[in-house]
């Protein structure tokens, strides 16, 4: 299938150069670019002119680590280059990021450089222009829609895992990770009888839902189906299908039985300090939250793993997406904006200034230039789990693009509407069946 093949062509250009990584690793800040011919130009390329101009910038702000590290680049980005201006017009808002850019879009003020996660939708709308050919070389792939390359991807696509308190674990006697999912249950059953809450998850965030949500979709459905997507918007597959029904069952079973109660007001940046204070003994994310965890509190012991399926295998996110810095139609018909544009990506990932940037994040690099950095046993896992071509990888529901592209608007709805399915205790077959109302009906408003 196309995905396999996605599969095994992005296996090929990333599993050395991650085990490269894994092993590297003493050099935060210098060292990654000893001898590189792009040290040296990459915050110079728009210095040639030295003419003034002036760039906006929009990121999600959800996460306090990558707001962090895209600051600082920023930062040193115009120092080295004082003719540019570098306006920042993200915002940390209660909105998803696509609804925020959409009303930025509305009231005419959609960044010239701006950090794209529903490609397919501003592609579409015409607000995207393709990334210059000259930054195509930096990278080891590039997705492609419509057989444009849009997107200057800023990590790899990150694998969740669980994230669990060493402590919490050992108080309940628990001496062995799970080798299935039954057994990860028979972790729960045991952490609840030793009083502790087995599971944190921020529900206040409608992007954290995903997490959960989709693990149950990849093993249940995209697994063995990577192009479900595309059949249910042909209409030859349901949400009322066998598999997808048991995916929506065992997450309703999870939160309803291992979830903190408090998981719908709790948001995502609360979820660190819940695992630090011992407040719950586990939290399914990525990596980029093993700085918020240390940074809470350095002595916090815990670990990470792939949660294994119910046969034993591991299936996890970790597919290209179409998502990264992307620029707008608008700024690419300003050539003092594209050149200042190039200058900032060509900044971004050199691999002196790219290594703290993934030091920050705990990323996954994406650059044809090695680049090296600090990495804990945690991400060493990480990096394990991407670069072994016997772990499968795959996307969440809305990362899939092409042909199994869903409706931009189909995620956030269907998210929300699995929360209500727990907190109302309701009947999955019947959310399921308003689900392919809904999805039915967001793909024929987008035909009109």
């Amino acid at each position: 299938m196309a995905k396999k093949t996605l599969f095994q062509l992005f296996s090929i250009v990333t599993a050395a150069s991650l085990v490269l990584t894994a092993c590297g690793g003493n050099n935060n800040n210098s060292g990654a670019n000893n001898g590189s011919p792009s040290a040296s130009p990459a915050g110079t390329d728009a210095a040639e002119s030295n003419k003034p101009v002036t760039i906006s910038v929009a990121y999600a702000t959800g996460d306090p680590a990558t707001k962090q590290a895209i600051e600082t680049t920023i930062d040193a980005f115009t120092t080295a280059n004082p003719h540019i201006t570098v306006k920042n017009i993200s915002e940390t808002t209660s909105d998803s990021y696509l609804d925020w850019l959409k009303t930025k879009d509305a009231v005419g003020e959609f960044p010239d450089l701006v950090e794209m996660r529903d490609t397919k939708v501003f592609a579409d709308a015409g607000k995207l222009a393709e990334l210059p050919e000259g930054l195509h070389s930096l990278f080891t792939f590039l997705p492609e829609y419509d057989g444009k390359k849009y997107n200057a991807p800023l990590t790899g696509n990150a694998p969740n895992g669980i994230i669990y308190s060493k402590k919490a674990y050992a108080d309940a006697g628990i001496t062995e990770l799970p080798k299935t999912y039954d057994e990860f249950i028979a972790i729960q059953d045991k952490l609840l009888d030793s009083g502790i809450s087995p599971i944190v998850a921020g529900g206040k965030d409608i992007f954290h839902m995903g997490f959960w949500v989709n693990y149950f979709l990849i093993n249940n459905v995209y697994k063995e189906d990577p192009d479900w997507n595309s059949k249910r918007t042909a209409k030859t597959a349901s949400f009322t299908d066998a598999p997808m029904v048991q995916a929506i069952s065992d997450y309703k079973e999870l939160f309803t039985k291992y979830v903190d109660k408090g998981w719908l007001s709790t948001g995502d940046n609360q979820t660190a300090s819940m695992l630090v204070t011992g407040k719950a003994a586990q939290l399914y994310s990525g990596p980029w939250m093993f700085g918020q965890i240390t940074e809470a509190d350095p002595s916090f012991e815990y670990g990470f793993y792939a949660l294994p399926g119910k046969d034993g295998s591991v299936i996890v996110n970790g597919l290209p997406t179409l998502a990264g810095w992307s620029l707008s139609a608008e700024a690419a018909k300003d050539a003092d904006k594209v050149e200042a544009i190039s200058a900032f990506i060509k900044f971004f990932f050199d691999p002196a200034k790219y290594s703290p940037y993934l030091a920050t994040v705990n990323g996954i690099p994406t650059t044809a230039a090695e680049v090296t950095y600090e990495t804990n046993e945690h991400m060493q896992e990480v990096l394990r789990l991407m670069a072994d071509s016997s772990v499968e990888k795959s996307m969440m529901i809305n990362q899939w693009f092409g042909e199994n592209a869903i409706p931009p608007q189909f995620r956030n709805w269907f998210y929300k509407l699995l929360q209500d399915l727990v907190v109302n205790d309701a009947d999955v077959l019947q959310y399921m069946q308003q689900s392919d109302t809904e999805y039915d009906n967001n793909v024929k408003a987008n035909q009109q």
